[in-house]
């Protein structure tokens, strides 16, 4: 069974099933609720506390932990549970900055684990991961108009996500890897200016998914207030952003300029806004990288 899984810093998106946020608690006993996973010896919830950004996700069980929900819940979702061993290949993506450096490590990861057992929702799994590919970010959630770029001499795919914001030239459908990078500069910066603003002015603790209503701008109650301070900081930020664009040499204004990942659909309106951007193109799907992952390994397997 194919399973492809967006390792974000905010949230871990799936094809088939619900994204969830990339956070875990974990106990020694079992704690209350129905969904929790149980594997070795430990119990593992999933908490709404995200852990904190690590450029290298392979530097303990979490990450890893993390892909077993999303498993058990994309296994269910498709309703493919079986007793005994379900193989599992399984595609995954980094930053394209990162790409080179770590898609190897990242594959080895999840690789050669053997069968792995747990239970989740007190439903005993096991697994077999029997094959790992990874794609670049951003490049991957443009598969979907890859043919549409075909025809373009040179795009620029901007992936906004929670911690990074991510690059990367497309010169006539092909991504150049040469020209790619990741900025720390992600929604979750802009979360925390803006709390801490709101905080200091008005005294109002702000969560992150109220300021997510606001820039989408749904309806509100009783935080008509900070609107005004929400969608400043926001445009600050996007013309931020976008001049840290130009700073690398990258043309906004004649080129089309594709963005995905869910800061973008946060700050379509500010990024519209800005003036800065003549042709923006937005991929309003926050499983664009996880369903590019899905198609480019269908497309390797095919060609084998």
């Amino acid at each position: 069974m194919l399973i492809a899984m967006d390792h974000g810093n905010k949230q871990c998106k799936l094809v088939r099933s619900e994204p969830f946020i990339s956070g875990l608690t974990e106990s020694e006993v079992r704690p209350f609720g129905p969904d929790v996973l149980k594997y070795g010896d430990k119990y593992y919830q999933i908490s709404d506390q995200r852990i904190p950004y690590r450029r290298d996700k392979t530097e303990d069980d979490r990450f890893f932990i993390l892909t077993l929900f999303g498993i058990a819940n994309e296994i269910e979702a498709s309703s493919a549970y079986a007793p005994g061993i379900i193989r599992v290949q399984l595609a995954v993506g980094l930053p394209p900055a990162h790409y080179g450096a770590q898609n190897a490590k990242f594959i080895q990861y999840f690789s050669g684990r053997g069968v792995v057992s747990f239970f989740y929702r007190d439903k005993p799994y096991s697994i077999l991961i029997d094959d790992v590919a990874c794609y670049p970010q951003s490049y991957a959630a443009a598969a979907s108009m890859l043919q549409t770029l075909t025809t373009v001499p040179l795009a620029l795919v901007v992936d906004i996500g929670g911690y990074t914001m991510d690059y990367i030239r497309i010169k006539k459908g092909r991504g150049d890897m040469a020209s790619c990078d990741s900025l720390e500069n992600g929604v979750i910066m802009l979360y925390n200016k803006i709390i801490s603003k709101v905080r200091a002015a008005q005294d109002i603790l702000l969560t992150e998914e109220e300021i997510d209503a606001i820039l989408l701008g749904q309806s509100v109650q009783g935080l008509q207030e900070v609107i005004p301070v929400v969608e400043r900081c926001a445009q600050e930020f996007v013309s931020d952003l976008l001049s840290a664009l130009r700073e690398r040499q990258l043309e906004l204004r004649t080129a089309p300029v594709v963005f995905v990942g869910g800061g973008s659909i946060l700050l379509k309106r500010h990024i519209e806004k800005s003036g800065k951007v003549a042709h923006p193109l937005f991929v309003e799907d926050i499983r664009a990288n996880v369903k590019g992952y899905e198609t480019l390994y269908r497309i390797a397997q095919n060609s084998r």
